[in-house]
């Protein structure tokens, strides 16, 4: 073979590897993408939503583990994050932290209250009438956070499977903390362009 292209696929081959090294730890340690498939975060997040989730807010894990290496602050209330479906870890979910550690939970008629005090919830979206109750849904608990867990809902929370019904959240199972939506569509032909570049808040 041509010495000039044994050199030039040289050249290539080991461009090739560090893009795949850099791919590799950019997704492990960094950056993940995830897509939204149901509508159980709306209006915050619209079927179709695709965003970056930032792999270090939490701390640091072995690649492809829950085991924490580098451990940071655990989830502030209000921070959106995605986890390990407790039913299914082979799932990852999506929802809004509610509850941290030590954090008392209630729900009557459809209101959240923390530690007692009601939450002002201007992101929520009911679809249900007001009259209308579902036990455990709009009416649960009061439940204390255990250690290391979190309590979290959908911001449709008529319309949300989450911990009211399956119940906490582990911090080891928790990939990260949503960051920014990078690509939004309903279809092929309805791109939400004004979606694209906004933080998830």
């Amino acid at each position: 073979m041509n010495p000039r292209w044994q050199t030039m696929l040289k050249e290539y081959a080991e461009a090739l590897i560090v893009a795949i090294i850099l791919a590799f730890f950019i997704r492990s340690f960094v950056v993940q993408a995830f897509k939204i498939p149901s509508g159980s975060m709306l209006q915050t997040l619209q079927i179709g939503d695709h965003l970056l989730v930032t792999k270090f807010s939490y701390g640091v894990k072995i690649p492809f583990t829950n085991v924490m290496i580098v451990e940071r602050d655990g989830p502030r209330h209000g921070d959106i994050i995605v986890f390990e479906f407790p039913e299914d870890p082979s799932k990852d979910f999506i929802k809004r932290v509610i509850g941290v550690p030590g954090d008392v939970i209630e729900i009557r008629d459809k209101e959240v209250l923390r530690n007692g005090v009601k939450l002002q919830e201007s992101y929520v979206q009911h679809v249900d009438a007001a009259s209308t109750s579902v036990l455990r849904r709009d009416n649960f608990g009061p439940v204390m956070v255990p250690e290391n867990k979190y309590f979290v809902m959908g911001d449709n929370r008529d319309e949300s499977y989450d911990s009211r019904f399956w119940g906490f959240v582990e911090r080891r199972t928790i990939a990260g903390k949503a960051l920014i939506l990078y690509w939004s569509w309903e279809r092929l032909t309805n791109i939400r362009w004004e979606r694209i570049g906004q933080l998830v808040e």
